[in-house]
C-alpha cells in the first residue's frame, strides 16, 4: 500500500487548524488562531471560539488543500479531534468533517488530540521505539502515558490530581498582571531571574503522598503558595520581584515534570520519551528534560514549537496511524467526547 494521505482537522479550544500528511511527511499545516479575541478576558471564552471556528473553518480547510496543490478527493482518509475539549469547538470541527466526509466518500476517524499531541513527533523523529512513555503537559491536560501502540493501545500511568501546568501557570500569570496567555510572559521573565529565590512547593514528591501517587501531578498548591506569596508582598508595600517569582515557578515545575517522567521511563524500561502540548514549549521544561535525559540516558522527543500548540498536522498524523494499522473507521453518527479518556485513542 502507499503511503496514506489524511485531512487533519483540529477544533478542541481557540486555534482552527487543518493539515494534510503523506506518510510521515508534513504536506501542508494552516492554523487560524481565536486568541486575540479572548485575551480581553483573561481566557478563553467557549462562545466566542465556536464562532471563530465557525467562520475559519472552511477558508483553513481550502487553504490547506490549496498549500497541498490537492482536491478532497485526493486524500485516503479525513481525521477530526473529537475530544477532548470545550463542547461547542469539538461540535462545529466534526461537523464540517461529517459533511466533508460524506460528500467526498472518504473515511473518517474522531480522534482524541491529546494522543495526537503524541503522534505528531513522528514527523521530526520518526517511528516509536516499543515501550514508549509519553508526557502530555498543556493547559488543561498534565498526563504521562505508556505507548505499546499509538493506533491501539495507549496506558495511563499518571495524571494531574487537579489544576494542570499549564493552568498553574495562566493563573499566576494574572496574580502578576501579564496579559493572556500567560505562559509565554513567564518563560521570557524567568530566564532573567533566580529559580531558586522562592521556595515552591513540589506536589505529590515527599511523603506518604509521593509514594502513593509517584507518577501523579498537582499543582494546585504550588499556584496557592506562589499566589499567597504575591498578595502578602504585595499586602506589605513590597515590590515583587517578577523574574524570580517566573523562575522559581517554571523551575518548581520543569523539575517535577521532568523527575516523574524520568522514574516512569525507568519503571517501564523506557529510554525514550515522547513530549507534547502547549507547555512544551515552556523554554525552562525543554532545557530540564533534556538535561535530566542525557543524565539518564533517555533520548527526548520534544517537538519543534510549531507542533507543540494544538494544529491540524497532529490529527492528521494519527489519522495515518490509524489508515496504516487497518483500523476501522469512526461510526458516520459518532459523537464528540469533551471528557475523552486518555486511554481512548479512537471513537468507533
Amino acid at each position: 500500500m502507499s503511503e496514506p494521505v489524511v485531512l487533519g482537522i483540529e477544533s478542541t479550544c481557540d486555534e482552527t487548524a487543518a493539515a494534510i500528511v503523506r506518510g510521515r511527511e508534513l504536506v501542508s499545516n494552516v492554523v487560524a488562531s481565536s486568541m486575540d479575541e479572548h485575551a480581553r478576558y483573561g481566557g478563553v471564552i467557549p462562545e466566542i471560539a465556536s464562532r471563530a471556528h465557525a467562520e475559519a473553518f472552511v477558508p483553513v480547510v481550502s487553504q490547506a488543500l490549496a498549500d497541498a496543490h490537492m482536491e478532497l478527493s485526493d486524500v485516503d482518509a479525513i481525521a477530526v479531534s473529537a475530544g477532548p475539549g470545550l463542547a461547542g469547538c469539538l461540535a462545529v470541527g466534526v461537523s464540517g468533517a461529517k459533511a466533508l466526509a460524506y460528500a467526498a466518500g472518504k473515511p473518517l476517524y474522531g480522534i482524541n488530540h491529546v494522543i495526537g499531541h503524541i503522534a505528531v513527533t513522528q514527523l521530526q523523529f520518526g517511528a516509536f521505539p516499543t515501550d514508549t512513555l509519553a508526557l502530555i503537559v498543556s493547559g488543561g491536560h498534565t498526563s504521562l502515558l505508556h505507548v505499546t501502540d499509538v493506533a491501539r493501545h495507549v496506558d495511563v500511568v499518571g495524571t494531574t490530581l487537579d489544576d494542570a501546568a499549564g493552568e498553574c501557570f495562566d493563573k499566576i500569570a494574572r496574580l502578576l498582571g501579564f496579559p493572556y496567555p500567560g505562559g509565554p510572559h513567564i518563560d521570557r521573565h524567568a530566564r532573567l531571574g533566580n529559580p531558586k529565590a522562592l521556595r515552591v512547593p513540589q506536589g505529590l514528591t515527599q511523603g506518604r503522598s509521593g509514594h502513593a501517587h509517584p507518577y501523579d501531578f498537582s499543582f494546585s498548591g504550588v499556584k496557592t503558595a506562589v499566589a499567597r506569596w504575591i498578595e502578602a508582598q504585595q499586602a506589605e508595600g513590597n515590590e515583587i520581584p517578577v523574574d524570580d517569582v517566573c523562575a522559581s515557578l517554571a523551575n518548581s515545575v520543569a523539575d517535577v515534570l521532568s523527575e516523574k517522567a524520568g522514574r516512569a521511563c525507568e519503571k517501564f524500561g523506557s529510554d525514550t520519551l515522547i513530549v507534547g502540548g502547549g507547555f512544551s514549549a515552556n523554554s525552562q521544561l525543554r532545557d530540564m528534560l533534556v538535561l535530566k535525559g542525557k543524565r539518564h540516558g533517555i533520548e527526548m522527543r520534544i517537538p519543534q514549537l510549531k507542533l507543540c500548540t494544538d494544529n491540524g498536522a497532529m490529527v492528521a498524523m494519527l489519522g495515518v496511524n490509524l489508515v496504516e494499522a487497518g483500523v476501522k473507521p469512526s461510526s458516520p453518527d459518532f459523537s464528540i467526547d469533551s471528557a475523552m479518556p486518555m486511554d481512548q485513542i479512537v471513537m468507533e
